[in-house]
């Protein structure tokens, strides 16, 4: 019912700046109520960077608070990731994440496949 594509990763020097794309399908979609963008290296466990709500509310983890902006189309058929002054650090596979109710209690999270950031130093 929700499917997510991302692209937009690739290799960039550090100071760099890349925007990753999460095209968002299927006929739950304006049932969504938050949309996420986590990320994940090796050795490391699944991280929230940034997260937009319905309302517009956003949220940043603090370490790239300031860096990254997320943004939602008004549509709701498209969410961003923008990347700016970009840091080694930076480097992992990042994840788009859908959440919606679908019952009395119960919230789904869909998952994208993923796309990889290298930030060499």
């Amino acid at each position: 019912q929700v499917h997510l594509v991302e692209s937009g990763g690739g290799l960039v020097q550090a100071g760099g700046s890349l925007r990753l794309r999460c095209e968002v399908s299927g006929g739950s979609i304006s049932s969504i109520n938050i949309m996420e963008w986590y990320r994940q290296g090796p050795g490391n466990e699944r991280q929230l960077v940034a997260r937009i709500t319905s309302s517009g509310s956003m949220n940043y983890a603090d370490s790239v608070k300031g860096r990254f902006t997320i943004s939602w189309h008004p549509a709701k058929t498209t969410v961003y990731l923008q990347m700016n002054s970009l840091k080694p650090e930076d480097t992992d596979v990042y994840y788009c994440s859908a959440e919606r109710p679908v019952g009395n209690d119960a919230l789904v999270q869909s998952w994208g496949q993923g796309t990889r950031v290298t930030v060499s130093s």
